[in-house]
């Protein structure tokens, strides 16, 4: 099932970047799953839970990471968790030997969803594992399909199908199933036509996302359902660069470790998302396997009783109408016009002024009748923050740039510590 090399023993590190209570019960769901699926007592294999916690995300406290039950520590081999303190006292040691500056170590460490996973990806390093899986506490190992006249359950064995491949690759990245998109199901109206809303879509989101692949979601009702041909295929397929990227996400993502100078470190623009977007670009001489399993993605946390055992016949339209939904849409499209312009000035250098121009001529068009539709005048923002990031674009570009070679750097002193 699992390669393993000359009978050595394999150091697996489990990384969550998390901020919400569920992370408990999302643990618990993954710990007995590792256990059902044979890791647990494969003798072969150490599992070292790695767990980078934010108390401002969800205004949390410590206690609700570092309280795992006693009989799930048990299943695994050791349990790191890394806050605020222990991440500072990481970066003292590196600028006390001389390795980074204070202000290098921000660019890394500091705040944003790319430094929790920096965090975690530094300490897997560290402590010499040779492989470190992304899991979300949003995201479970099961997989739903449409298949018959009611949804259609199965488990998914996430951990050891990457664990698999991983030998054979840089990065495997698994599917996703669920809530992943968050366009919720919507009608349109004579305020918003579908060709509107299609123009603004297109203007905002990433070359990834494609208009008939967002209607087939929307007419679900939100809902990406599994492909029954992956649930049932035993091989991986490689991942296919598109505009200089080979599209991965920041879960359900396995890293090969055993060559450090091979790993590059997670990156956002300050105050916006696409961590795993901006790593996707960095992987052109870099073998990425799509690997045959699937997480399902609870994007609006509806369904935490999947994890105990309550498995819905139907999953629910999320309606643009619904309490939280359009504000998660929202913030969804402030995180993808805030990355956008770095993304296109990494990927289509040549055509960035163009596209940047187009996409305002389509915002201009748009959003008035986005914000009438929806009764939201906040969606206005857009316009100004795609200006805003346009104008910091070099800057974030050298920043960008400037991540990887202190990265680069800290995984030479690790090396030759």
């Amino acid at each position: 099932m699992i390669i393993v090399k000359n009978g050595k023993n394999i150091t697996v590190g489990i990384g969550f970047a998390t901020g919400r209570k569920s992370f408990q019960r999302v643990l618990r769901a993954y710990v007995h799953n590792w256990m059902e699926s044979g890791l647990v007592e494969d003798k072969r294999i150490t599992l070292n839970l790695l767990v980078a916690y934010d108390l401002g995300y969800h205004k949390t406290q410590v206690t609700d990471y570092i309280n795992i039950p006693r009989e799930l520590v048990a299943q695994i081999d050791s349990v790191k968790f890394i806050g605020s303190m222990a991440i500072e006292e990481e970066i003292a040691e590196l600028v006390a030997q001389g390795v980074i500056s204070i202000e290098q170590s921000r660019m890394l460490f500091g705040k944003g969803y790319a430094a929790k996973r920096n965090a975690v990806l530094y300490s897997a390093i560290a402590d010499n594992m040779e492989c470190l899986i992304f899991l979300d506490d949003d995201e479970y190992p099961v997989a739903v399909t449409n298949t018959r006249k009611t949804a259609i359950w199965g488990g998914q064995h996430v951990l050891s199908t990457h664990l698999r491949y991983i030998a054979n690759a840089d990065l495997t990245h698994g599917h996703h199933c669920g809530y992943i998109s968050p366009i919720p199901y919507l009608e349109y109206s004579d305020t918003m036509t579908e060709s509107d809303f299609r123009s603004f879509i297109e203007a905002i989101s990433n070359d990834i996302l494609n208009w008939d692949n967002i209607k087939t979601v929307m007419s679900n009702g939100g809902v990406t359902y599994a492909d029954t041909k992956i649930l049932t295929s035993d091989s991986a397929v490689e991942v296919p660069e598109i505009n200089r990227a080979k599209f991965i996400s920041g879960a359900n993502l396995c890293i090969n470790l055993t060559d450090p100078l091979r790993v590059f470190p997670f990156y956002n623009p300050p105050g916006a998302r696409g961590e795993d977007t901006f790593l996707s670009t960095c992987l052109t001489e870099r073998t990425v396997l799509r690997v045959p399993c699937y997480t399902f993605h609870d994007g609006f946390s509806t369904y935490n009783h999947l994890l105990e055992g309550v498995l819905p016949i139907r999953l629910k339209f999320i309606d643009a109408r619904h309490e939280g939904v359009m504000d998660r849409f929202y913030k969804a499209c402030i995180g993808w016009i805030r990355y956008k312009p770095l993304l296109l000035y990494v990927t289509q250098p040549h055509r960035y002024s163009q596209v940047i121009e187009e996409m305002r001529e389509r915002l201009k068009e748009t959003l008035p009748k986005i914000c009438a539709h929806f009764e939201q005048p906040a969606f206005m923002n857009i316009s100004s923050d795609l200006d805003k990031y346009h104008k910091n674009v070099e800057k974030h570009y050298r920043d960008f740039q400037e991540t990887q070679r202190i990265w680069s750097r800290i995984m030479e002193y690790l090396g030759n510590r």
